[in-house]
């Protein structure tokens, strides 16, 4: 939500832009309605139930959303309008029963106040007493339809379809090799040893996975032999295909098992096609894998974790020639996108499972095991995963990359002198190994970042010898140190990639085209210029523009792909 002076301060945007591009998932603009009160108050109660169903917010009303200029957009809500009066009205006619906040905000223009309506997040879905509902998505209010319920009792926990008790405990409903592969598979993950040492129904209960005398689908679907999930859980199966194009696959398997033997199986049915390299340093000989261990397990996890059970349809494991594909139904949760996944707050869409796999340290609460799928690639010098989100499923690709040995080096090196480096870092390293910059909006963008949090990342990497920066303002932007470059790199590369200073960029072009007339060839086109000094088409541009200002000997260069700035005496 955002505060009076957050809102004081954004006003004078509108001076530079209409209300509806300042809007976003938890702040709207609404004109107030001056012809009908009773309409006036619908609005209020109608944006209030949508901004509660999209986690809370806050409304602004007496700002016209399509209008440009503060004076003319500003038109203020009436004197005699209460902020009590507005309160009550929300709370008589919101089922269940929402307790906005009101506050006024004087302006200068209109009726010489706004009024903020703050919505705090409760426990959706909420409607008006007729049933009617909006959720907040982005900008927008979109219908509250059954698949959007669907999906908020499923964020809210109220419809989770694993914590569902369905069958009386019943040992041949349950897998010894399961329930092994379980313990062994926590006790490599250093899961308490006195939990791993129950007896197998003890076990579950202290998991949670039987209640009042019943297994639930959660116990079923880690402990389960096939028969008992066919049953219980007849959307569970996942299907592994060796893809030897985009239509044909060599190998397949398809299975119906517990989730801690299908996740054993799919890495077993992986090691022929996911290779050893052994990288010597002195004495010591280490090995890594095309794709690491932990990556692969991290996705495994979430896909069986997170897939929607009540979907028809495996977890489908493709290997192809280039990448590694892991997808599940069920898509994005809880405002999740792809865009801010690695540092969201986690949510479940099965909660009683991963509450069961969280006390077996199978899997991470903390949302630390996309960081570690992350951070798995990037040390050793890789691409990080592709995380989208295809209709209603979500897939995982890891591109097949080789080790990258020097970089994996200097990451144990720096681990060792205790400036171990998080995915941030690593992300931003390797977008520098490949491209000569980053600006500021880039590597916020690269890292899921706000520029605030990336800029103090920045400066801290700068610090440490990493990086350096160039340019001012919003011209700003950061290359990596030329001796830290040739550290990592063998191509020598170092100086051609950083950008000429500007002063110095002038000198050197200029120098360029008077030596080019005096042999009597041909100028300098934008691109040979952008090339010569490392800036973009625009920057070319203003510098070509300095240049002929200071120089009436330089011709402009005309039009058309051939065009090149001349120096004529």
């Amino acid at each position: 939500m955002r505060t009076l002076t957050n809102i004081e301060e954004l006003l004078p945007e509108l001076d530079h832009c209409i209300a509806d591009e300042l809007e976003d998932q938890d702040l709207d603009f609404k004109q107030w309605e001056l012809k009908s009160h009773d309409n006036a108050v619908k609005t209020v109660v109608q944006m209030a139930v949508c901004m509660a169903n999209g986690g809370g917010g806050t409304v602004v009303f007496g700002v016209a959303d399509r209008i440009q200029g503060r004076n003319n957009a500003i038109l203020g809500v009436p004197p005699e309008i209460d902020g009590n009066m507005l309160k009550k009205a929300v709370y008589d006619q919101t089922d269940p029963k929402i307790m906005p906040v009101f506050e006024e905000l004087a302006v200068p223009e209109g009726t010489g106040r706004v009024l903020l309506m703050q919505v705090h997040p409760g426990m959706p879905p909420y409607t008006d007493t007729a049933g009617r509902g909006t959720i907040r998505v982005s900008k927008d209010c979109v219908p509250l339809t059954g698949t959007v319920r669907r999906k908020i009792g499923v964020e809210t926990g109220e419809t989770d379809y694993t914590a569902e008790a369905v069958a009386p405990v019943d040992n041949t409903l349950l897998s010894a090799t399961a329930l092994e592969a379980l313990r062994n598979q926590a006790s490599r993950e250093r899961a308490p040893d006195d939990l791993l040492r129950q007896s197998d129904a003890e076990l579950l209960s202290t998991l949670g996975l039987i209640k009042q005398g019943k297994l639930t689908r959660a116990a079923i679907l880690l402990a389960g032999t096939e028969a008992a999930i066919r049953e219980y859980l007849p959307g569970h199966n996942w299907t592994f295909l060796q893809m030897t194009s985009d239509t044909d696959y060599g190998i397949r398997e398809d299975r119906v098992s517990a989730l801690p033997l299908s996740v054993q199986r799919i890495e077993e049915l992986l090691v022929p096609f996911n290779p050893i390299t052994t990288y010597k340093q002195g004495m010591f000989h280490y090995e890594y894998r095309t794709w690491p261990e932990v990556a692969v397990r991290e996705a495994l996890m979430n896909a069986f974790c997170h897939a929607d059970l009540r979907i028809a349809g495996p977890i489908m494991v493709k290997l192809y020639s280039d990448r590694l594909e892991i997808s599940n139904n069920g898509g994005f949760i809880a405002g999740i996108t792809a865009n801010n996944i690695l540092h969201h707050q986690p949510a479940a869409r099965n909660p009683s499972l991963v509450e069961a796999l969280t006390r077996l340290r199978l899997v991470n609460r903390s949302n630390l095991g996309i960081n570690r799928m992350f951070s798995a690639l990037l040390m050793e010098g890789k691409e990080p995963p592709q995380i989208r989100e295809v209709g209603d499923s979500v897939q995982v690709s890891f591109p097949k990359r080789e080790l990258n040995a020097t970089f994996r080096l200097f990451v144990a090196d720096e681990s060792e002198q205790g400036r171990k480096l998080g995915v941030d870092e690593l992300m931003l390293l390797q977008y520098l190994l490949q491209n000569p910059e980053v600006d500021t909006n880039t590597a916020a963008t690269l890292c899921q970042r706000g520029e605030a949090e990336i800029r103090e990342k920045l400066s801290t990497m700068e610090s440490a010898g990493y990086i350096e920066h160039g340019g001012t303002g919003r011209g700003a932007y950061w290359c990596i140190q030329p001796e830290f470059y040739n550290r990592l790199a063998e191509d020598g590369q170092s100086g051609a990639r950083r950008r000429i200073d500007w002063d110095a960029a002038k000198t050197r072009v200029l120098s360029i085209l008077m030596e080019r007339a005096k042999r009597g060839e041909l100028g300098l086109s934008n691109k040979e210029i952008r090339q010569i000094t490392r800036f973009d088409r625009n920057q070319v541009h203003r510098l070509m523009t300095e240049l002929r200002q200071e120089n009436p000997n330089l011709q402009p260069p005309g039009r058309g792909k051939y065009a090149r700035y001349e120096f004529r005496q």
